[in-house]
């Protein structure tokens, strides 16, 4: 054989030696790879081991090889919310309606417990069912109408704290509590709005009352001030002084360019009469 011939076999034995190494890994490629979408983590269970490892960490967003057998677990762990329309019994035993928002996230460093424990549907198997029974427990202990007082704030964060430690003993972590459109009963509501009312007008009767007094003690206060002031001026007018002013403006009547003067005696007070002018 020639040497040409010998090089020629040993080349088509590279080819199919190649070929029987690169054609499985393309036939195989989408089951030794994946990739890790953005805003979530990703789990590995092994077919032929003990399953997801709890203890390893999460992968991140990316590209990553598995091999073919294994299985992926993706999580979405940015922060999603959860509506929720509840009815519950307050103390009284009412009907109050509402509605819940939660905004979570899954804990990254404990995402393989939650696997295991709970599963990718914690939201119906855990959040929903925490919502449900923490508003029951809470609500239970207060009337109706506090809703509309400043305990509706401690209602409030009365709900979020108790959520929240019921959802970080799942490996949830809770971020924020939502509380809106509370409706109470009807005949509750009129109530309530009568008795505002009756607090407005009780309220804007005891203005007026307050500004009539207050208009009368104004009043007292000046009348007290003319009486001081009249007393204090007749105490300080004598005789001496009104015959004293009588002389100081007969003086000027006399010096008078527009007044023609006749001195005819005296008055009963002493001072002398002025008669006659132009």
């Amino acid at each position: 054989m020639s040497t040409q011939q010998e090089a020629e076999k040993k080349r088509i034995k590279l080819i199919l030696g190649s070929a029987l190494i690169i054609l499985p890994v393309i036939l195989l490629w989408s089951s030794l790879t994946f990739t890790i979408s953005s805003g979530h983590a990703g789990l590995i269970f092994h077919t032929f081991g003990n399953g997801v490892n709890a203890e390893a960490p999460a992968l991140k967003s990316g590209f990553h090889i598995k091999a073919p057998w294994d299985k992926v677990y993706e999580y979405e762990i940015r922060q999603q919310e959860l509506f929720e329309n509840l009815e519950v019994l307050s103390s009284n035993l009412l009907k109050i309606k509402m509605d819940m928002t939660v905004f979570y996230q899954p804990t990254y460093d404990k995402l393989g417990y939650l696997e295991i424990e709970r599963g990718s549907r914690y939201e119906s198997k855990v959040i929903q069912p925490a919502m449900r029974s923490v508003a029951r427990e809470v609500i239970a202990q207060y009337l109706p109408e506090e809703f509309n007082t400043t305990k509706r704030e401690e209602i409030q964060l009365e709900i979020e704290m108790r959520l929240e430690e019921k959802l970080s003993n799942n490996y949830i972590q809770l971020n924020d509590v939502l509380i809106r459109n509370i409706e109470l009963p009807l005949t509750l509501e009129q109530a309530i709005e009568r008795k505002l009312q009756q607090e407005q007008e009780s309220l804007e009767y005891e203005f007026r009352i307050e500004k009539a007094s207050k208009e009368a003690e104004r009043k007292r206060i000046e009348a007290e001030g003319i009486r001081d002031f009249q007393n204090i001026v007749s105490q300080s007018i004598s005789d001496e002084l009104l015959q004293w002013k009588g002389i100081e403006a007969t003086t000027i009547l006399a010096e008078s360019n527009n007044a023609k003067v006749v001195v005819i005696g005296a008055g009963d007070d002493g001072l002398p009469l002025i008669l006659g002018g132009n």
